[in-house]
């Protein structure tokens, strides 16, 4: 029978599915099939159903008693499903005797192509709800691990990706590295961040910009940080432009630092091209707030730190050449510093007298006045507008070389951001 046999198709798809447990299976089949006999028959307390998962079938038998034609006849308590008379028994097997259990295959067949079809639908319909439960739990388990999958479709807000066993992962846009680039066919690694159910399908998101897939690379590049000799404190991310890593060693011979880096950045190297060319900078990790916000702000060197730990901010006063190292390209390295620390962290010119809070550095005023008559005047060291204001005309004028009349356009450009 055509529907009988697709019945046992529809089973064979699933038997070898690996995110399905084959004993949850097996008992899921028995189910489908129970209720089918509780529907044609009543009950299915007199049946055995034999589910063969390597072979992909199952198998119905009928038990009952073998009673006189007398009983079978005549007896109120003569029941179908729990009695077979003599006679019956007889045709199926001569050698059978009054009193023995006959156990009989019930064929598919007997069912009706309806109710075979039913049971198909429910068999489908319930292993897939189990499949997608099973995946559901399995990844759940898995949040925070680092995976590899193949890129299976592009789309522009997302990318969907395939696990090795078929399973669906989104890779959205927002969990990309800016300069990620990805098409069909590519191998892509990432972190699983978040699982949920919508409708009963399992959604699973996974992350290359999340600071616990940095972390997981850096537990595969440094054994001892996978060992547990080294840990990492925290780390805070600029996807692909910049990272700050505050990592500790238990051990006083180990220097967690050099570990995370390794020979000539041997250790670091594959992370960094991992995350495309991401600067990441790997710090000491210490209690000491005022060195803790020292370290993070490095390549700068700071002259000195004024802490409001109240209020969790901090002024840091610089050399006019240090400034710009300590707020980087696109101000990436102080905002990190900042979250690495969790202080507010303002920058200052040192000079030898009393710092001026207001004064306003020059590359503020790049649209206003020429880029070379700002490199000029930052060339002699007068980097603000206030030290700009300190100087003659005459004296600008002779050691830039620039001529009088731009010098006085510039002071009165610079002089009217303090008026008023």
């Amino acid at each position: 029978m055509e529907s009988s046999a697709n019945l046992i198709e529809s089973f064979s798809l699933f038997k070898d599915d690996k995110n399905i447990d084959k004993t949850t299976l097996m008992s899921i089949i028995e189910d489908v099939f129970r209720n089918m006999l509780i529907k044609k028959f009543g009950s299915d307390k007199n049946f055995d159903i034999i589910v063969n998962p390597d072979k992909g079938d199952v198998e119905i038998y009928k038990n009952r008693k073998i009673v006189d034609d007398e009983f079978a006849e005549d007896s109120f308590d003569y029941d179908e499903n729990k009695h077979i008379s003599f006679s019956d028994a007889q045709k199926i097997e001569p050698d059978f005797e009054i009193g023995e259990d006959l156990s009989e295959r019930v064929k598919l067949e007997d069912f009706g192509r309806r109710a075979v079809l039913s049971v198909r639908q429910n068999l489908v319909q319930k292993i897939l709800e189990l499949q997608k439960s099973e995946i559901y739990n399995k990844y759940k388990e898995k949040v925070g691990d680092v995976i590899t999958a193949e890129v299976y479709q592009v789309w522009k807000k997302e990318i969907m990706l395939m696990d090795d066993e078929g399973n669906e992962l989104l890779l959205p846009k927002t969990e990309q590295i800016p300069s990620d680039f990805f098409k069909k066919g590519d191998t892509v690694k990432a972190v699983v961040s978040k699982v949920d159910l919508k409708n009963g399908t399992p959604s699973i998101i996974v992350s290359r910009t999340s600071p616990v897939f940095l972390e997981r690379l850096f537990e595969t590049e440094v054994p001892e940080i996978f060992d547990g000799l080294i840990t990492i404190k925290k780390i805070v991310r600029e996807p692909g432009e910049r990272a700050k890593v505050a990592v500790e060693s238990y051990d006083d011979r180990i220097d967690p630092v050099g570990a995370c880096v390794g020979m000539k950045g041997s250790r670091i190297h594959g992370i960094v091209r991992e995350l495309k060319n991401e600067n990441i900078d790997v710090i000491n990790f210490t209690t000491n707030t005022q060195l803790l916000i020292q370290r993070s702000l490095s390549p700068a060197k700071i002259t000195s730190i004024k802490l409001d730990e109240t209020n969790h901010r901090a002024d840091v006063f610089l050399k006019p050449d240090q400034i710009s190292l300590a707020i980087g390209k696109g101000g990436y390295n102080i905002k990190l510093a900042g979250k690495l620390t969790g202080y507010e962290i303002d920058v200052y010119r040192d000079t030898d007298t009393e710092v001026d809070t207001e004064d306003v550095d020059l590359d503020e005023f790049a649209d206003e006045i020429e880029n070379d008559v700002l490199d000029k005047l930052k060339s002699i060291g007068c980097d603000t507008a206030k030290s700009v204001l300190e100087l003659s005309v005459s004296e600008l004028t002779r050691r830039t070389g620039i001529e009088e009349e731009v010098i006085e356009e510039v002071r009165s450009i610079l002089e009217a951001e303090f008026e008023g």
